[in-house]
């Protein structure tokens, strides 16, 4: 809590206050999204007390304050995952420390391989639900019980409100958004094609390797929040072809129109 309060101060003192939205950008996302906030107020990790600061160099490391729809959010330029290296504990600080700048609302995205054979890559995907195979959890092994119930109830970990005003507003705008359920994996290697198979066996209908942890810490704390997907490679077992980052980074690039538009319009209404 101490170190939370030290972000928080520090952030104060940049004249941050009255955030209402937070948003995590993930892997090739952020560029586009972050030029529709107005008086942008930008914040590299580096310089906030106690946060991390990401290790791939396609997350850009700052945190975003400004106005979007007439609201005043709190954007992640890039996030941090397990395979870096981080604590569970590590790699959700800033959804915390966002939760107690006074966000409501939590809107997160990633990059994910797709296992659906329904679907096609550069298509979104609202998360309904997930499965984490994530081998740590980060409510586990410190007292949580000043934020919340130490055994939070994750029947509905997305919001439906947020999930159903989502789905119309793809409808109202001829986006094609999917609707799913995403595994989380450790990372950071792709999957073998029994994996694949082992995942889709499962019911996951993408695999990613972010998102649950700051889900869950969310449900913790009482923090609606909804997500989506960018589906960046096929992963059919059947027809599996070697994919690499900078593939999945264009992909991700190449949808981030659709996805700003969707969450920008989300904003303005919750």
């Amino acid at each position: 809590m101490h170190e939370i309060e030290e972000s928080c101060n520090f952030l104060k003192a940049q004249c941050v206050a009255g955030s209402e939205v937070g948003i995590i950008l993930g892997t090739g996302l952020g560029e586009l999204f972050v030029r529709e906030i107005q008086d942008a107020l930008v914040i590299p990790y580096k310089t906030i007390p106690h946060f991390p600061s990401p290790t791939m160099t396609f997350h850009a490391g700052n945190l975003i304050y400004g106005g979007l729809n007439g609201k005043k959010v709190l954007a992640m330029q890039g996030r941090f995952h397990y395979y870096e290296g981080y604590s569970m504990q590590q790699l959700t600080f800033p959804v915390r420390v966002m939760k107690m700048m006074g966000i409501k609302n939590l809107l997160i995205s990633n990059a994910s391989g797709n296992m659906n054979r329904n679907w096609r890559k550069g298509e979104l995907m609202l998360i309904d639900d997930h499965i984490s195979l994530q081998p740590d959890n980060p409510l586990r092994g410190i007292d949580q019980s000043e934020w919340g119930n130490p055994f939070p109830d994750m029947s509905a970990p997305y919001s439906h409100a947020m999930n159903e005003k989502l789905i119309q507003l793809a409808k109202a705008n001829n986006i094609v958004l999917r609707s799913g359920v995403y595994v989380a994996v450790a990372g950071p290697n792709l999957e073998t094609r029994a994996e694949y198979r082992f995942l889709r066996g499962i019911g996951a209908d993408v695999v990613g390797m972010s998102t649950v942890p700051e889900v869950i810490v969310a449900n913790h704390m009482g923090l609606p929040c909804s997500a989506i997907s960018v589906l960046t490679d096929d992963c059919d077992p059947a027809n599996l072809k070697p994919v690499n980052i900078a593939e999945i980074i264009a992909v991700a690039s190449r949808a981030e129109p659709a996805l700003t538009r969707l969450f920008t319009q989300l904003i303005g209404q919750v």
